[in-house]
């Protein structure tokens, strides 16, 4: 199916194109930018309802600012779409998060326009901020623009970095997109404090009739913009006392506008661009914009897949028998079989309802099951708290965000010795999103901290056993269960649950000349190899290892014991990983093995469909069952020459 861009659209190959148009001509820019961004993700996939909503900012920052010497920073990233199409690259759109394609989200080896590259939310006022700072000491006269959606405004760092921007004269704007969500919707006073500037309609009439007489009042010595400033603040002050928070943080605030007003925007962005020191445009945007069905569905439409644009169904492959459920949504249903038998247990999350699967929980246990916004620090501490308490927390956060609360693991967390569960979702390569999302070091990171468990499930069952294991009374250690994107490989997945022996393995098949040992999903490559190595005549042992702290050192000594050729995979990095732990061991006890690691290499793996991304890396079936050949040539040709 061919897709093309409007006429006008189709003339933009750079802003520089974008300027020479009329401003009466932007609202038809927007209205085709709009429909090109609708009619390729319907086709291709990606997200979605987050461009929607910024379609008309993002054409009129594009339109203001000297781009790409004046900076933008676009927040997490979703919200790009219109930004890459309007910066060179609607052309390539179509190949957005296929492998060797467009990255879904800003990133600088990319294009000059993306400034700083993002896919984690809340970093876009610090680093706008940087760039602000490096301008002034080089002396150049270029604007920063930091955009931040309300969601990601919840995040200790965005607080961080507007606290040190207002005590700074660092020339900078930020852009706060208020939707009232991120991909779940947004909870927490900050969404209640924006709500209560929004709906005042006294203070926004006022503030509009005060920004207007500034603007025609002459400045000079009897009125200086000092002055101005002055009478500005009094009279907000006493209108709204609300708009207090921004200001109070030094920063001069602006708004709220309608995000959708083209010409609003520009005449507003037009003179903010020429007001120094630390600014905040408070805009109001509706996600999804200009698709009925993305506005009334938000979080369905955040990333729908693919989907038929005119009858707004989403399209899903249809399978004639059982199909094995989502790792995610068997830990959702899990948790609450588990709480509905223990009244200790408790669900956070940081603002990953839908995606961790949270949701049912919070559905149907209100009082247990918490949303506490994108919050990672916090929500890391929070269980801490409340495991003091003698409650057992499932503290479950996707693995690559986990990275952001490491002190917190650390420092509250295992020095206390307090039994939160840490469910790491998206462990592993997590495919389209790429780079900033695969969770590729949760193990490392976790295995160097004393007083931590890190468990792994091959399938459904074991996850459910290892949820059933964690909450139990006697387990009185933080204790991580880590597991992957997507399906599972049990179609009847609801079995009894049993609790499994801490640092234990479990062998799957005996086999000749060499090992296996693997570490959670990747198990299930394991079985597929082994069955097509065995129509060669090769029969590989398999041991599910499930532990990758603490080790299952019995298990251990039988592989080492038995076999000199050994291959360990993981769904994460080989440096410091699982198969570095079986490497330590061997040298501790002195045993000698070809050893060889299989899992995510020492590189950034950029995003593709997982099954590319697997062979990439060279642990999918495949990779396996060769790497199984190439370390038993020897061994087989020795073989046959003595049986000759």
């Amino acid at each position: 199916m061919e897709i093309t861009p409007g006429p006008l659209l189709n003339t933009i190959n750079s802003p520089a194109d974008l300027k020479k148009l009329s401003r009466e001509q932007l609202h038809k820019v927007c209205d085709e930018l709009r429909q090109y961004i609708i009619d390729v993700v319907s086709v291709h996939g990606g997200h979605f309802g987050a461009s929607l909503g910024v379609v008309e900012l993002s054409v009129a920052l594009h339109y203001i600012y000297n781009t790409p010497y004046d900076q933008l920073v676009w927040d997490v990233g979703h919200q790009a779409y219109g930004h890459k199409i309007l910066t060179g690259r609607r052309d390539n759109f179509i190949t957005n998060r296929r492998y060797k394609g467009l990255s879904g989200f800003p990133k600088r080896t990319e294009s000059e326009y993306d400034t700083f590259g993002v896919g984690h939310s809340s970093t876009s006022i610090s680093a706008a901020l940087g760039m602000a700072i490096a301008a002034k000491y080089k002396g150049e006269n270029r604007k920063s623009v930091a955009v931040i959606g309300d969601g990601a405004m919840t995040a200790g760092m965005a607080f961080e970095a507007l606290n040190h921007a207002g005590v700074t004269d660092a020339d900078m704007l930020v852009i706060l997109n208020d939707n009232c969500m991120s991909i779940d919707p947004n909870v927490g006073a900050l969404k209640e404090y924006l709500t209560d500037i929004t709906t005042s309609h006294t203070y926004n009439k006022v503030r509009d009739e005060i920004w207007n007489m500034l603007g025609k009042l002459p400045a000079g010595k009897n009125f200086s913009r000092s002055m101005a400033s002055k009478m500005e603040a009094s009279i907000k002050g006493m209108v709204n006392k609300s708009s207090n928070l921004f200001e109070a943080l030094k920063f001069r605030y602006f708004g709220p506008i309608d995000g959708h007003n083209i010409s609003k925007l520009v005449d507003t962005l037009k003179d903010l661009r020429d007001i120094p020191g630390p600014k905040l445009l408070h805009i109001i945007t509706v996600k999804g914009k200009g698709y009925s069905l993305a506005e009334k569905d938000q979080t369905k439409w955040h990333a729908p897949g693919l989907f038929d644009k005119l009858s707004g169904e989403i399209i899903k492959k249809t399978y004639t028998s059982p199909q094995p459920p989502k790792y995610q949504d068997v830990f959702g249903h899990t948790i609450i079989e588990l709480a509905e038998k223990n009244d200790k247990i408790f669900g956070i999350t940081p603002a990953m309802p839908s995606g961790s699967s949270l949701k049912f929980m919070m559905e149907k246990m209100p009082a247990r099951a918490l949303d506490v916004g994108i919050c990672e620090q916090h929500a890391v501490t929070l269980s801490a708290g409340m495991a003091t308490q003698g409650l057992r927390v499932f503290c479950n956060i996707y693995s690559s965000f986990m990275q952001r609360a490491f002190d917190q693991a650390v420092h509250d967390v295992a020095i206390q010795k307090l039994p939160v569960v840490f469910c790491l979702d998206r462990a592993g390569l997590v495919g389209e999103d790429g780079p900033t999302h695969h969770g590729a070091y949760d193990i490392p990171y976790f295995r160097c901290i004393p007083n931590m468990i890190i468990s792994a499930p091959m399938n459904e069952q074991e996850l459910r056993n290892l949820m059933f294991t964690a909450q139990l009374d006697s387990q009185q250690y933080p204790f991580v269960i880590r597991y992957p994107r997507g399906e599972g490989v049990m179609p009847e997945w609801r079995t009894p649950l049993q609790e499994v022996a801490v640092g234990k393995g479990r062998k799957i098949k005996d086999g000749r000349d060499i090992a296996i040992l693997s570490l959670g999903h990747p198990g299930n490559f394991v079985t597929v190899a082994i069955r097509e190595l065995r129509t060669e005549g090769l029969d590989p042992a398999h041991y599910d290892m499930r532990f990758a702290k603490p080790l299952d050192e019995e298990l251990l000594h039988e592989v080492f014991t038995k076999y000199d050729k050994i291959i360990t995979i993981e769904d994460g990095t080989i440096v410091g990983g699982f198969g570095s732990a079986v490497l330590e061991f061997m040298a501790q006890h002195k045993y000698n093995a070809d050893v060889q690691l299989l899992g995510i290499p020492d590189r950034i793996v950029e995003h593709g469909t997982l099954k590319e991304l697997h062979k990439e890396c060279g642990y999918d079936a495949a990779a396996i069952a060769e790497k199984v050949r190439e370390m038993t040539k020897e061994s087989i040709s020795v073989n046959t020459v003595i049986a000759g």
